[in-house]
């Protein structure tokens, strides 16, 4: 068990590396000198011996392949250097963004969540057809119109026309709703229409069709069968879902004037501040990867056939990780009769 978390743990380590490695050369490949425009700036005023002190920091007068070790090495210490254009600690800068692209992408992501529920339950169980073929065709429609048309609009309408919410950031939770839905439809759209196609071939296995026979509603199979087994998918597609956040978290920061995360990504592309958006990369790759591990843990408790016996002992399988989780396994593995285990531990055939 040991064993397999420590192979676990140094996969993500290698992801964390991949990625950091990839940003660094794709960032180096661009033409320019964020540290060369900063001394020729006039404004700046920077002496010689000052220019010559940030060329050796950043390693510009070494090869490409020691600035990359230096820079790794600093990484594995925990030092995400300073910025070029600020001179503050990329530590600091990213420390500061933070909590306001959280707050962001944690409203952005509930209201995915209901929107995608909202129109799965919707196209399926509706009691008006054309709601139900209303509902069907949202999802491509919502990932058919790009995210900064959908920001305009929400913009134009309930800022500049109702005067519900605040056009820019003012600090309060208003302002925060209008970016929070913007991100929110990005998501819901791949979410509304994964949810929709499981519904649709979980209502068709026989376990749905022995509850109805026995005399259940179709509320009562939707809520012990039916949503169960379509939101293992759903549940699926969340880890990269957050990769959806922060992408789609610089259009909307930046279209809403809202700091954060994205902002401080969009200034360090026109500045070329490697080091920001190298320490970006790693912030984002943690969280992705994180993510990911805690869709994992979920898993079992969604969909007991991970469950299996080796050797005596229950074990439990998860999804991308493969964590083995004997002991929540061994809750889960209790005797249950016939007639509970169908709606309780659902099985498709």
């Amino acid at each position: 068990m040991t064993r397999y978390i420590v192979e676990r743990l140094g996969q993500a380590v290698l992801v964390l590396w991949a990625a950091y490695t990839l940003s660094f050369l794709l960032l180096s490949a661009l033409p320019g000198d964020a540290v060369n425009n900063r001394i020729q700036n006039p404004d700046q005023q920077i002496s010689p011996e000052a220019a010559a002190d940030l060329i050796a920091y950043y390693g510009l007068d070494q090869p490409l392949w020691q600035q990359y070790l230096q820079s790794l090495q600093h990484l594995l210490q925990g030092d995400l250097g300073f910025s070029i254009t600020t001179g503050l600690p990329v530590a600091e800068l990213i420390g500061a963004a933070l909590p306001s692209t959280l707050a962001l992408t944690s409203l952005a992501l509930l209201i995915g969540l209901v929107l995608a529920a909202v129109i799965g339950v919707a196209a399926h169980y509706a009691p008006w057809s054309w709601l139900r073929s209303a509902a069907t065709s949202v999802p491509p429609m919502f990932g058919a119109v790009p995210t900064f048309v959908v920001g305009i609009l929400i913009l134009q309408y309930f800022s500049f026309t109702l005067h519900v919410i605040p056009s820019t950031d003012d600090g309060t939770f208003l302002a925060l709703i209008g970016p929070a839905t913007t991100l929110g439809i990005l998501i819901a759209a791949p979410l509304a229409q994964v949810f929709v196609a499981a519904i649709g071939q979980t209502r068709k296995q026989s376990f749905v069709h022995v509850l109805l026979a026995w005399g259940a509603g179709q509320r009562y199979a939707f809520g012990r069968g039916v949503l169960r087994n379509s939101a293992l998918p759903v549940v699926t597609l969340l880890g990269l879902a957050v990769g959806e956040l922060i992408a789609g978290s610089v259009v909307t920061e930046a279209v809403f004037a809202r700091p954060g995360i994205g902002q401080l990504t969009v200034t360090a592309v026109n500045t070329q501040d490697l080091p920001v958006l190298q320490g970006v990369v790693v912030v984002a790759t943690v969280a992705f990867v994180l993510v990911n591990l805690a869709v994992d843990l979920v898993y079992p408790f969604l969909d007991p056939r991970l469950s299996y016996v080796q050797d005596g002992r229950t074990r439990v399988r998860a999804g991308l990780f493969g964590l083995w989780l004997g002991p929540l396994a061994r809750r889960r593995s209790r005797q249950v009769t016939p007639t509970e285990a169908l709606p309780a531990e659902v099985v498709m055939p």
